[in-house]
């Protein structure tokens, strides 16, 4: 019965059952549309969500760049730099440097 079965389903009958399961072939539209659906110089009508959504994009873009612009400097090389001053300042050692001329 198995054996039956399995060349009933590899015999080309069952594949073409199989295929017509699929559709058919996929079909291709042409292209011979407008750009976004709207004909050349047919006036744009916006939507009532459009205004908020772009106010709403433009306050959290620009509440982003601020946060980034004024975040506090967390780099270890800053932190050295301080960590160096105030060690330099507990020993007594110089931390500005007399400038001097050079002369050739």
């Amino acid at each position: 019965m198995f054996a039956r079965g399995l060349t009933r389903l590899s015999s080309r009958s069952a594949t073409k059952r199989l295929l017509r399961g699929g559709h058919g072939a996929p079909k291709f539209n042409e292209p011979g549309g407008y750009l976004f659906g709207r004909k050349p110089g047919e006036k744009y009508e916006e939507e009532g969500w459009e205004k908020i959504w772009i106010g709403g994009f433009t306050i959290a873009f620009t509440l982003a760049g601020l946060g980034v612009y004024y975040k506090p400097d967390t780099r270890v090389r800053t932190w050295a730099r301080a960590e160096a001053e105030r060690q330099m300042r507990e020993e007594g050692d110089l931390l500005e440097y007399k400038k001097t001329e050079y002369r050739a």
